[in-house]
């Protein structure tokens, strides 16, 4: 029951839940204890809304906007408990004293200050907001940016002016309680003095010298840096904020690029969450500052999304246009007939070209170029079956998708049955579950199947805890954990990705990359990798959320994988291990691998996963395995050869069809000057015959 609440309320935790109730409930606990009168059960009461209140807000609970929707936002709760504290001192019989007119002018007064209060956060927070937010682009010598206000002023700015109105509240209850006034006169002359100082505190803060220059003055400063830095290759981002890891999966190729490259965002929420890169980043939220900045130097532009946005970019006919996508799979999103729009479309290996031609949405085949996936470089190659501990295998399943489609994903059909198989299996295998991050983000029933398999690993993992047939080493597993938190001190210490709440406007000017903090977090990064990996059992199974490990460290610490038809599957592939894919639409296995060129190679498991033990038997005996001479060719059908490297083959497509942009332009350049000749000799022509 707890668990629908919390779903319903759409709250994070039993926590919030609770608080929700308390919060409900002390209201009407104000009231009444207002109507008694009680002020030891008013100040209780009010206690529990204050608190149930801030704790809400600190963990940015839904609840909180949601009240704000139905008329009963933070304001008016707050206006509420000062009001029904006014009824108190009215039943308590002082409605006649000093102190009661005091309590209405000070809530009056109070009240009255928030709106300058509130106009002067917004108007700093407008005139500090940049129209073109950048990192690693040298603005500090171009463009005088002052500091910004203290965090402390600007940082939930409205819940901490509204806290103000407590120390009346404290100074009226005392005085009611102990019938001293000087306590209650005490208390509203603290909350009055506390708020103006708040407002004065803000004003210096909106004079000219504290501001930001203006949008025309930053946008012609950025425009001057490009012309200097004269960027060749642009990645170009745009997508809601839960798509960030689409651009992220690039930053590393775009750094081993071998011309200038530059990275186009359109959305502050996904600079916000972009991983840290050495490459320059600007962020144009606007379509018209992004059509009047000078990219008249840029020969290639990369897309790794189809948005509308695009378009923005798409217009500038001196560069070429490329869709290079954000994984490599058989799912429709592969075969977008949006992709006619682009000069080129950029595939892993000649599936990506066939799938194309069978789709036939207007992909013309010479528009098309494999260049490998350069993404792929860490994945390590098998090495067939472990000798110093159990074989691993990865359950790594795709989300719900859009729709109800049953082959979206293993999950809701299959998930249960794959685990409980796997934990279950003799001679006994380590299970790693890593869900796709978007898993239950649409459907209420992906995520019941992703808790209920949470539910089962975890139970899994206890019980071979104690099984006297697995030992560990506690030494070493305290010893790796102590590691984990001193590495995770040192990179934290490193600040290399911003803070998501810091002021836009110096976080441009001072959004320079340290590289050798970058090059020492990467290092550090590779350390926590491996000290993860001791840090428990290594038969120990486990569930694997949030960013660290990455997927790609999942693959290289297993010996096999379960999926579902996406990129994922691809990707796996370059490992040449061993890996099962879920029919889950029960489509057949010749229909399905019919369809589905990643899994031609694979075990197809049906959503009983009957079929796990051709899996689990092809990795305890690699020599018996009887797909892997089929995994290595379609590894080269997908993914391209290994020679030349991936990068390599990246780096030459971007330099030919930078060469057919300035092939162009020369072009149209030539036949400008043409017709501008042949005007001015038509015209000497027309002189001379007069």
């Amino acid at each position: 029951m707890i668990s629908t609440a919390i779903r319903v309320a759409r709250v994070g935790s039993a926590a919030e839940l609770a608080a929700a109730a308390l919060m409900t409930l002390g209201y009407p606990g104000l009231m009444l204890a207002a109507l008694v009168p009680s002020v030891p059960a008013f100040a209780a009461a009010a206690a529990v809304t204050y608190l149930a209140d801030l704790y809400l807000h600190r963990k940015g609970s839904y609840l909180i906007s949601l009240l704000g929707k139905v008329r009963a936002g933070l304001s008016m709760r707050f206006l509420l408990r000062e009001l029904l504290l006014i009824l108190l001192l009215a039943r308590l019989g002082l409605s006649q004293e000093p102190v009661f007119y005091a309590a209405i002018a000070c809530f009056t007064i109070f009240f009255g200050l928030q709106a300058p209060h509130g106009a002067l956060v917004t108007l700093i927070g407008n005139r500090r907001q940049m129209p073109v937010v950048t990192r690693n682009v040298d603005l500090v010598s171009r463009l005088p940016i002052p500091d910004a206000p203290p965090r402390r002023l600007l940082s939930r700015a409205g819940v901490k002016m509204l806290h103000l109105d407590l120390a009346a509240v404290v100074g009226l209850l005392v005085c009611a309680l102990a019938d001293l006034d000087l306590a209650g006169f005490v208390g509203v002359g603290v909350t009055l003095g506390l708020g103006v100082l708040y407002v004065v505190a803000l004003a210096p803060y909106l004079r000219a010298k504290r501001i930001p220059p203006k949008a025309d003055k930053v946008l012609k400063t950025v425009s001057a840096w490009l012309r200097e830095y004269r960027p060749e290759t642009v990645l170009y981002f745009s997508g809601s904020a839960d798509s960030a890891y689409q651009v992220n999966m690039w930053l590393e190729t775009m750094e081993q690029l071998d011309s200038r490259p530059l990275i186009i965002l359109r959305e502050r929420y996904i600079l916000e969450k972009m991983a840290p890169t050495t490459v320059p980043v600007i962020c144009v939220p606007g379509g018209v500052h992004l059509m009047n900045m000078d990219l008249s130097m840029v020969r290639v532009t990369l897309y790794p999304a189809n948005v509308g946005k695009n378009i923005h970019m798409l217009r500038v006919p001196t560069m070429k246009h490329v869709f290079i996508g954000h994984g490599d799979s058989d799912k429709l999103a592969s075969v977008n007939p949006f992709s006619k729009v682009y000069d080129e479309v950029w595939t892993a290996g000649r599936a990506g070209r066939d799938r194309y031609a069978i789709a036939d949405v207007g992909i013309r085949d010479e528009d098309i170029v494999e260049v490998g996936r350069p993404q792929l470089a860490p994945i390590k190659p098998g090495q067939g079956a472990p000798k110093d501990r159990i074989p691993t295998i990865l359950y790594a399943p795709t989300w719900e998708g859009w729709d109800d489609n049953p082959g979206n994903t293993s999950l809701l059909l299959a998930g249960e049955n794959i685990v409980k198989k796997l934990v279950a299996a003799e001679p006994p295998v380590r299970v790693l579950y890593k869900p796709h991050p978007f898993t239950g983000t649409r459907s209420a029933k992906a995520g019941a199947a992703h808790r209920r398999i949470t539910a089962l690993i975890k139970k899994a993992a206890a019980e071979r805890a104690a099984d006297s047939r697995f030992t560990a080493d506690p030494a070493a597993q305290a010893k790796a954990k102590a590691e984990l938190t001193r590495l995770k001190a040192r990179l934290d210490a490193l600040s290399l990705a911003f803070d998501e709440k810091a002021d836009e406007a110096v976080t441009s000017r001072d959004g320079l990359v340290d590289m050798r903090k970058h090059e020492e977090a990467a290092r550090l990064r590779a350390e926590w990798n491996d000290a993860y990996w001791r840090s428990f059992p290594s038969f120990q199974h486990r569930v694997i959320t949030g960013s660290e490990p990455r997927l790609y460290d999942c693959f290289n610490a297993s010996e096999a994988m379960v999926s579902d038809i996406s990129s994922v599957v691809s990707d796996f592939i370059a490992s040449g291990k061993p890996y099962a894919v879920t029919d889950s639409a029960e489509l057949g296995v010749e229909e399905f691998k019919r369809q589905n060129t990643a899994v031609r190679a694979a075990v197809i498991l049906s959503n009983s996963a009957a079929e796990l033990d051709q899996l689990l038997d092809a990795v305890r005996d690699p020599a018996a395995d009887p797909l892997a001479e089929d995994r290595k060719e379609l590894k080269e059908y997908l993914l391209g050869p290994d020679k030349p490297t991936s990068i390599e083959q990246f780096n030459t497509a971007v330099a030919d069809l930078a060469l057919k942009a300035e092939a162009r332009n020369v072009g149209q350049a030539s036949r400008g000057a043409l017709a501008v000749d042949g005007t001015e000799l038509a015209e000497a022509e027309d002189v001379t015959t007069a």
